[in-house]
């Protein structure tokens, strides 16, 4: 890629990620617009059973302009509705987007998991592509300017919705059987150029890491076809261990919100009531973000931490037995070992983005991931046999930060592997990281 093309990919990657930073003090939840509120492509309403489909099969079809704002571009997108799976393994359909390169052969093919990070599903990155226009969407038109680097260097583009239709935020399982599946979809349509053999690069940032790495963890096993084709998997700012990651942001000025997010998104993809956990203040704010993205959460809790939220009993959120299988479910350290190469980046100066926790265990990170987590599942997967890992570091870089560094080191990452070139390791000179061992529960006082 050159150089240029990767300045405007790093610009465009800080851009995006500034829209969520900026706190938005008088947003109300994001509320779909008129465009695709009720659109009945997102719906499986065939006769046959879903359950009777492999999953990647392709449901429903559509070709439309690619919008950005609500306003139609040249560009044109190939939607494909799909067979997949929820976080409990139950059949469900979901939904990506293809743009395919004026440049490529269909050879080769990038899958971009957005960090469209919203518990609405209007806010979806195809609902943003067909022209749909709400406030969490914001992130993902902001997104659209990674795709122009990306088409002129050849690669056809992937955008799966990595949530679901219902919005599962933070559930990672369910984020990577939807990104593989959404693979095996663009794989099997005739409209989109690729095929069985088109070489698949994974890439994502924050909640599109989430995406990405789950999927990488998850392919040999579940979707192998897919695997045997992964050249690699390129991220930054990933959530390892969710039960560290509440610990890390609690009280935080600007990141505190993000935790009842995380534990909306788990209750639903889990069917877990926590209603009864919860105080008045509690059900308040877990119905304010309901239906909220990262853009109703970012700075306007200020100081919130989990006591706050919960009855005076349940103070540990160990002592929540559903929490504990939830996060249990959520931790990639117990997830299994990625074979494809990995370039991940991690930023370590949280204290720019107001969290300054620096707990016994836990320790610093870019603000709202841990970086102790990071570096302990990478020396994991080294010691495990995948030793074609890259890490970064960047001890001065927040969230936010560390994004315009690692957009064209990854995207540089990427076009190494798609040329064949062998994958560096940094196993050996990773510090060590905390335990990523499973939360164990605790007994009310």
């Amino acid at each position: 890629m050159h150089r240029i093309a990767m300045g405007k990919l790093a610009a465009a990657v800080a851009t995006a990620l500034a829209v969520t930073a900026a706190p938005a003090a008088a947003a109300a939840p994001s509320a779909s617009s008129t465009v695709t509120a009720g659109d009945s492509f997102y719906v499986y309403d065939g006769s046959t059973p879903l359950s009777s489909y492999a999953p990647g099969a392709v449901l429903k079809t559509r070709t439309l302009k690619y919008h950005v704002l609500g306003i139609p571009t040249p560009v044109t997108a190939i939607q494909l509705l799909f067979r997949t799976v929820d976080a409990q393994g139950r059949p469900s359909a979901g939904v990506t987007s293809i743009v395919r390169s004026p440049n490529g052969d269909g050879s080769k093919a990038v899958s971009y998991q957005s960090f469209y990070d919203s518990l609405n599903p209007a806010d979806s990155p195809s609902r943003a592509i067909a022209g749909d226009v709400s406030l969490g969407g914001l992130i993902a038109n902001g997104e659209s300017l990674l795709l122009v680097p990306l088409l002129l260097s050849g690669y056809n583009v992937i955008i799966p919705d990595s949530e679901g239709q219902n919005a599962d935020f933070a559930a990672g399982p369910e984020y990577g059987t939807n990104t593989l599946d959404s693979i095996r979809a663009a794989s099997q349509s005739p409209q989109t150029g690729l095929n069985s053999n088109t070489r698949i690069g994974l890439a994502g940032y924050s909640g599109g890491a989430i995406a990405t790495h789950w999927a990488a963890a998850l392919a040999p096993g579940y979707a192998p076809d897919v695997d045997r084709r992964l050249v690699g998997y390129a991220e930054g700012g990933l959530l390892v261990d969710p039960a560290h990651n509440l610990k890390y942001v609690s009280g935080s000025s600007i990141w505190a919100g993000v935790a009842p997010m995380a534990v909306i998104g788990a209750a639903r993809s889990y069917d877990i009531d926590f209603e009864p956990y919860l105080n008045a203040y509690g059900r308040q704010v877990f119905k304010e973000l309901e239906r909220g993205s990262i853009v109703n959460a970012l700075g306007q809790y200020p100081g919130l931490t989990w006591k706050k939220m919960v009855k005076p009993e349940y103070a540990n959120p160990n002592s929540v037995p559903p929490f504990v299988e939830a996060v249990n479910k959520l931790n990639l350290g117990s997830a299994a070992t990625p074979s494809a190469p990995g370039f991940i980046v991690q930023g370590n100066g949280g204290v720019l983005e107001g969290t300054f926790s620096n707990l016994p265990g836990i320790g610093t990170g870019d603000g709202v991931m841990v970086a102790g987590d990071v570096r302990a599942l990478v020396r994991q997967y080294c010691d495990k046999g995948n030793t074609a890992i890259k890490y970064r570091q960047y001890e001065l870089l927040s969230h936010v930060g560390a994004a315009v560094p690692w957009a064209p080191a990854a995207l540089g990452w990427l076009n190494d592997r798609f040329a064949g070139k062998t994958p560096p390791s940094d196993c050996g000179r990773i510090p060590a990281g905390n335990s990523l061992a499973p939360e164990v529960p605790t007994a009310r006082p």
